[in-house]
C-alpha cells in the first residue's frame, strides 16, 4: 500500500520513518524544504520529493499516485490541502490543525467515500479519543477538562519555550479566542486567560491557560461544562499577552517609513529563531484528561495522564512522538479496516470504538508511550 506524507517538519519526518518500518507500506515524503527532506535522505525505504505543496495541482498529482495520505502541512495550508485530497478520493489522516470548520467538507468526503480523520495529533487527537472513550461509558457528561503542553526540559530566558510544531500555529493558538462550554452554553474568552497553576510530579508546577483546543468536541460531545487549557512554564503566557495586546501578532498592515508590513511577520522573523527546537534539544509532553458524569446510576470520574520525554535512542522529540505516532497508528487502523467510517471523522469518533482504542494504546506502548488511567466514583 502506498502512503504519502505531505510535510516533513519536526513531526512529519518522524511519521514518515514510523510508517516506513511497516513492510506493508511504500512511503513517500514530500516537502518544498530540502533541509527537511534531508532528515529522511539516509532512509532508503522512503522516497523523497521536493515540490511546492501550496500549489494544489501539485498536491493532487502527488496524492493520485498513493493509496493513503498524511497531511502534516502548517495550518495555513491545511484546509485547502485536505479538500484537494478528498477530491482525489483518498483516505487521509490530518494533523494540520487548520482554523476552518472541518465539517464543511463532510458531504464531499461522504460523496467520495473517503475516511478523513482530522485533528489527529496529541491534543486535539489523543485527548479527544480519550474523551470519546470515557463518554461512551456515561449516560450524562458533566465535565470535560483537557490540560496539555509540550515544553523544553531546559528553561531558557526569555521565553522558556520552544515549538515542537509549526511556530506560526503556536501564535495562532495565542490569537484565536478560546471557545468553551459552561452550563451547557457555548462561550468565548481570550486565549491565554484564566491562568491556573497545576503540579505535575515529573516537572513541578506549570501554568494552564485557555486555548481553543476543544474544536470538534464542541459539536460532537454533549457536555454541560468543557474546556481545554495549554500548559506552559509559569510566566510565559503573560509575555505572550503583552506582545499580543501591543499589536505584535496583528495581521493588519502598518506603515513604517512608507513601507507597509504586517507586525506578525516582523514578530515571526524575530521570535521563531528563539523558539527553534534543535535536533538534540530534549523536550517533554504532559497531558491530563478528565471526564466526569453519571453512568450506571452513579457519578464517575475518568482521568488519563500522559508524560513522555525525548527519545534518546531514535533522537525523536516527544511532541513528534505523541503527535505523530497517534496519527500513524490511526492511519494503520484505516489501512487494516479497523476504522472504516466515512466522512469527516474527528478523533472522538475513533474513541467511541473500543477496538480502536485498544489498538491505539497497544501500539503507543510498543513505542514507549504510556497512559495512566484512573476511574473512581464521585458524589
Amino acid at each position: 500500500m502506498k502512503v504519502v506524507v505531505l510535510g516533513t517538519g519536526l513531526v512529519g519526518a518522524p511519521m514518515a520513518k514510523d510508517l516506513a518500518k511497516d513492510s506493508s507500506f511504500e512511503v513517500m515524503a514530500v516537502d518544498i524544504n530540502p533541509e527537511a527532506l534531508s532528515r529522511l535522505s539516509q532512509d532508503s525505504e522512503i522516497r523523497t520529493i521536493k515540490i511546492d505543496l501550496s500549489n494544489l495541482e501539485n498536491v493532487k498529482r502527488i496524492v493520485k499516485e498513493n493509496d493513503l495520505v498524511v497531511n502534516a502541512l502548517p495550518g495555513s495550508l491545511g484546509y485547502q490541502t485536505l479538500r484537494a485530497i478528498i477530491e482525489e478520493g483518498k483516505d487521509v489522516v490530518d494533523i494540520s490543525f487548520f482554523p476552518e470548520e472541518p465539517f464543511t467538507l463532510d458531504s464531499l468526503a461522504r460523496e467520495k467515500g473517503v475516511t478523513a480523520v482530522v485533528d489527529c495529533g496529541v491534543a486535539p487527537g489523543l485527548s479527544h479519543i480519550l474523551v470519546g472513550y470515557a463518554s461512551r461509558k456515561l449516560d450524562e457528561i458533566d465535565t470535560v477538562k483537557i490540560y496539555v503542553g509540550g515544553l523544553p526540559e531546559v528553561r531558557e530566558w526569555p521565553y522558556e519555550y520552544k515549538a515542537g510544531f509549526s511556530p506560526a500555529d503556536v501564535i495562532e493558538e495565542y490569537i484565536r479566542p478560546a471557545r468553551y462550554i459552561e452550563n451547557g452554553k457555548l462561550k468565548e474568552k481570550p486565549a491565554l486567560s484564566e491562568v491556573e497553576y497545576i503540579n505535575f510530579p515529573q516537572v513541578g508546577t506549570l501554568e494552564a491557560v485557555m486555548t481553543d483546543g476543544l474544536r470538534t468536541l464542541l459539536r460532537t460531545i454533549q457536555a454541560k461544562n468543557a474546556a481545554e487549557k495549554t500548559l506552559r512554564y509559569p510566566g510565559h503566557s503573560e509575555k505572550m499577552k503583552m506582545l499580543r495586546e501591543t499589536g505584535f501578532f496583528s495581521k493588519q498592515l502598518v506603515a513604517i517609513n512608507g513601507i507597509k508590513v504586517r507586525p506578525l511577520d516582523l514578530t515571526a522573523t524575530l521570535l521563531f529563531p528563539k523558539w527553534k527546537l534543535g535536533e538534540s534539544d530534549r523536550d517533554f509532553t504532559v497531558m491530563r484528561v478528565i471526564v466526569e458524569g453519571k453512568g450506571e446510576r452513579k457519578g464517575l470520574r475518568f482521568e488519563y495522564e500522559l508524560f513522555d520525554r525525548y527519545d534518546d535512542v531514535t533522537r525523536t522529540h516527544s511532541m513528534a512522538r505523541t503527535t505523530g505516532y497517534t496519527a500513524t497508528i490511526c492511519l494503520r487502523m484505516i489501512a487494516q479496516r479497523i476504522f472504516s467510517r466515512k466522512g469527516i471523522c474527528p478523533p472522538e469518533l475513533i474513541g467511541e470504538e473500543e477496538g480502536c482504542v485498544k489498538f491505539l494504546l497497544e501500539e503507543l506502548r510498543k513505542r514507549g508511550i504510556f497512559l495512566e488511567e484512573k476511574v473512581e466514583e464521585i458524589g
